[in-house]
């Protein structure tokens, strides 16, 4: 536990160090029309469509706001934890993934302000669900507004930690429909985040891209530093 909290307070220090209120608006919103005219361009362009057709239903886009700003700590943390207690001999392989993928979503955010949905202009059509609808939390007030980041929207991290954690949680469990809420898992992230207007789909590919290379990296370090039986059985002849 320990070391999740250390590991988030630093991620958490290094993301909201410049935050929105340092970072340029023109330029995030500069990066935000490039992405829409790429998903344009593959016809791919719905997240709009996708959040209007629930915006009728309060309880319903409330919900997503909450699974939003919750189930990105609660179920990462639980996953780890679990992992750590019940597969030690995984747990290097996956935690150094999960501390490379962070660190490459942070050069991300620092290179690549973007815009989300919620923040853009109003002929747009995007509605902030978290601030009309309302949520456990707001980007608007107490320390948030002060620290938040709210152009670190690519990579989507909520998009990366949801399938590290299904791929972590998949093979611990056993009952069929546990497992589908596993597998589940990083499609209601992918809807929650496009239904509340905090990233395109395409932040949920570059999550997707920040796990491929920090699993690359996590396993690649875990194998270098691990030691194994073979090892500690060899005779020091020193």
């Amino acid at each position: 536990m320990l070391y999740i909290a250390v590991f988030y307070g630093v991620y958490s220090f290094i993301r909201n160090t410049q935050g929105s209120a340092t970072v340029s608006a023109a330029h995030a919103f500069s990066n935000a029309r490039k992405v829409i005219r790429a998903e344009r361009a593959m016809g791919l362009y719905f997240e709009e469509a996708v959040q209007e057709a629930f915006l009728d239903w309060r309880w319903f886009i409330q919900f997503w706001n909450v699974f939003y700003g919750t189930f990105h700590f609660v179920v990462t943390i639980t996953a780890l934890v679990l992992l750590f207690r019940r597969f030690p001999d995984r747990y290097p392989r996956w935690r150094n993934t999960l501390a490379a993928t962070t660190a490459l979503a942070l050069i991300g955010f620092a290179t690549y302000p973007l815009m989300p949905p919620r923040l853009l202009p109003e002929p747009y059509g995007f509605v902030d669900t978290l601030r009309v609808y309302g949520g456990l939390w707001s980007f608007e007030s107490g320390p948030v507004a002060q620290v938040s980041n709210q152009y670190a929207a690519m990579p989507s991290l909520h998009f990366a930690w949801s399938t590290w954690s299904a791929l972590v949680l998949y093979p611990m469990l056993t009952r069929p429909w546990a497992r589908l809420l596993a597998a589940l898992y990083p499609v209601a992230t992918l809807f929650a985040i496009v239904v509340t207007g905090n990233h395109f789909w395409l932040d949920a590919v570059g999550g997707a891209l920040v796990l491929a290379l920090g699993a690359a990296a996590g396993f690649a370090l875990a194998g270098a530093t691990t030691r194994h039986p073979v090892d500690d059985a060899v005779p020091n002849r020193a």
